[in-house]
């Protein structure tokens, strides 16, 4: 081990006698934050109430085909994925608060071209440049706010970055039942230009400047944050790190949170989310909801609801157990809808074709299935946004060491979005194949896999400084 990887493992910014921070800026730190997820959550929602107007957009406006429409949702996942990568690259150069600055860019432009589009390719081109703008987002602002943080708040405040993405999701949902299309791309400028202008007055990482043997700056940072009347010191730091090279995989500091990051980032979307987000609006029908469209609004309700609780007992409960009984919710759940998928379009075909949206029985006893199904989908998205939904976030951002956090955490981005596009992409496939009561027990197995690898592998993190969680995984 080097001397500076020695003295990563020590506090970096440490109270005097051992009180705890109790300044409170460090909470419009992290809400300028977390406004990148909030823009981001709202350009995914934004593709759901905009696909169906521009469907049904008559000649000469501007209109989608379905296979345009397609690749106007999936084209989002592909430009985060670049972003996650570029957002590695960012963090680490560039540091936290201008990676921040720089996302809300791509935001802006984006939904800008959206608003100006003549033709489907600006249509795209705006979406691909909001999904590169979503995949810096989704790196960057829980790293910054995992660094700002005392361990005392660094779960709540960690888990407000899903609570902002479902927010945002929300958001779009609901402004969409009044806008139109490029009014709701107007809309969107107004996330990302609030935190460009409210990230401008705040401070970057004291960790970050640390690691840049800006001292002072640490300093005058520690303390807008936490307070200075707590009087805080700051131990000496050694060598600058040097950033990640290859042989540091070798290490277990270093491959140990790798193969946990990944591996919470598969298993996120390996739960089976999308295809329950798939199937919303078709449930709700099948349950004789008046309105479908309601559906978004109330999965989006539910997802916000159970998002915020988590927030508020993730520094209690801890982030083990909520994953495990997140897990255990999602896998009830998912055996629950393969069973109605069962009993509603198991039985024997003659033709080889699976009709995977095809009506249920609307007799008393399928809408007592149809009802069964609704049940098991607000279940699960409840257990989602528990734990599996804000957590592998979070923890992306409390377990890499500094000096190859950006290179790690763009990995771990890259692999959830990259996941997300291939099972979103595929999910279709493999209904055909398996057939759905199939497909839903699949991501049942998954969910069994994430809990006994969260038993076996996570560690526990909460009221830990971040070094100690480093010091954690190199077994001292």
């Amino acid at each position: 081990m080097t001397p500076g990887d020695q003295e990563e493992t020590q506090p970096l910014l440490r109270p005097l006698g051992g009180s705890a921070p109790r300044g409170r800026r460090v909470f419009l730190a992290a809400f300028a934050a977390a406004l990148g997820p909030l823009s981001f959550g709202f350009a995914l929602g934004y593709s759901s109430p905009a696909i169906p107007s521009l469907r049904r957009a008559a000649p000469p406006a501007l209109r989608l085909d379905d296979a345009a429409a397609s690749w106007f949702g999936a084209i989002v996942t592909l430009g985060a994925a670049a972003g996650g990568v570029l957002g590695g690259w960012l963090v680490d150069r560039a540091g936290r608060k201008l990676s921040l600055l720089l996302c809300a860019v791509p935001f802006v432009a984006g939904f800008t071209v959206i608003t100006a589009a003549q033709n489907v390719w600006m249509l795209l081109g705006g979406r691909l440049l909001t999904g590169l703008a979503c995949g810096i987002a989704s790196l960057v602002a829980p790293v910054y706010i995992s660094e700002i943080a005392y361990p005392e708040v660094r779960g709540l405040l960690g888990s407000c970055v899903q609570l902002m993405v479902v927010i945002g999701i929300l958001l779009a949902y609901l402004a969409g039942w009044v806008l139109k299309w490029r009014w709701l791309a107007v809309l969107g400028c107004a996330p990302p230009s609030f935190m460009l202008l409210l990230t401008c007055c705040m401070p970057e990482t004291p960790r970050y400047l640390l690691t840049q043997h800006k001292r002072q700056e640490a300093v005058a940072a520690m303390q807008f944050l936490w307070g200075s009347e707590q009087g805080w010191e700051e131990p000496p730091v050694g060598a600058e790190h040097e950033g990640f090279h290859l042989a540091q995989l070798r290490r277990p500091g270093v491959y140990k949170p790798f193969i946990i990051g990944i591996s919470l980032m598969a298993f996120q979307q390996l739960s089976g989310i999308n295809a329950v987000m798939f199937y919303a609006e078709t449930i709700f029908e099948e349950a004789k909801f008046k309105d479908s469209s309601l559906a978004s609004v109330i999965v989006g309700i539910i997802q916000v609801l159970f998002t915020a609780i988590a927030a508020l007992v993730m520094d209690r409960a801890g982030r083990r157990l909520l994953l495990a009984l997140s897990g255990v919710v999602m896998v009830f759940s998912t055996s629950a809808f393969g069973a109605y998928f069962k009993l509603t379009q198991g039985g024997p075909s003659n033709s080889s074709h699976v009709d995977l949206l095809a009506p249920v029985s609307m007799e008393p006893a399928g809408v007592g299935l149809a009802w069964l199904a609704v049940g098991s989908m607000c279940l699960f998205i409840a257990g989602f946004a528990m734990g599996w939904g804000p957590i592998p976030w979070l923890l992306m951002s409390e377990i890499f060491p500094l000096h190859v956090k950006g290179v790690a955490t763009g990995v771990c981005v890259l692999t959830n979005w990259f996941m997300a596009f291939l099972v979103t992409k595929e999910f279709s496939s493999l209904m055909e194949v398996l057939r759905p009561y199939g497909a839903f027990w699949l991501a049942a197995a998954f969910c069994i896999f994430s809990v006994l690898f969260t038993l076996a592998c996570v560690p526990e993190t909460k009221g830990k400084t971040l070094e100690q969680i480093t010091a954690h995984f190199e077994g001292r």
